[in-house]
């Protein structure tokens, strides 16, 4: 049975405003993923001590990893990561649209990555929305269009995954599912699932979507000692079928 995971690793910095890149490994590693999507990663930046932490996490889970930096000052880099044991292979990573009247916004982007999987091509998307509704609802829409979940190259079974920061009532929300299944709808499980604030989860920020060959078994956001501290998210867990 697979499993894929996204988390919103907030630098490595838990909220005991501890930087531990290990904790965060540790905490990916106990739930044994096959598929791994991170946001918020530091690679070479001063404040978390220069470290790569994307090659860092994946180091320490064996695993091969995609790196897209959605944001770059000078030789500093900040963005999104896809890991995995299983043989892989990027098809795209860019940066999505912002707001029509704001430059100021933090830059986004996303990730997509072809793993293969039981002898077949999943293709995973990772990504991390920003804060304002119409910069979010610009992304969405590129995300849903022919550069990414409408590309002539997207066949076969998807996942769609990261950080939202929109709950399922939102307008994104519903423009995303309209390209792709919302996995916790789809499971007969109804496993704790809110991701943020990891102290006490109370919103479904971060997301999954799946394609029709995608066969969604549990979707839960694990919450014990660990993943409470990690991050400022709860890791949000998806196991699944091929179909």
């Amino acid at each position: 049975m697979p499993r894929i995971l996204t988390y919103n690793v907030h630098r490595c910095v838990g909220t005991d405003r501890r930087l531990d890149v290990a904790r965060v490994a540790d905490v990916i590693a106990a739930l044994e993923p096959d598929i791994v999507a991170l946001q918020e990663l530091d690679v070479g930046r001063m404040r978390t001590n220069g470290v790569d932490q994307a090659h860092e996490i994946a180091r320490r889970l064996e695993m091969a990893f995609h790196f897209h930096p959605a944001m770059k000052v000078e030789e500093e880099l900040y963005g999104d990561a896809i890991l995995t044991r299983h043989p892989e292979r990027k098809i795209r990573s860019a940066a999505l649209p912002g707001h029509d009247r704001v430059s100021q916004l933090e830059p986004r982007g996303a990730l997509w990555v072809s793993v293969e999987l039981d002898g077949r091509q999943l293709q995973v998307f990772n990504t991390h929305l920003g804060l304002v509704p119409r910069e979010q609802q610009n992304q969405a829409a590129a995300l849903a269009g022919p550069g990414w979940l409408g590309h002539p190259d997207r066949q076969g079974p998807t996942i769609l995954l990261g950080d939202f920061n929109v709950t399922s009532a939102s307008q994104v929300y519903r423009t995303l599912s309209d390209q792709l299944r919302p996995a916790r709808r789809h499971t007969a499980k109804k496993s704790p699932s809110a991701t943020f604030p990891s102290v006490f989860p109370v919103l479904r920020i971060d997301h999954v979507f799946v394609s029709e060959e995608v066969r969604v078994l549990d979707v839960f956001a694990p919450y014990d000692p660990m993943t409470r501290v990690a991050s400022d998210h709860l890791p949000l867990v998806m196991d699944f079928e091929l179909a």
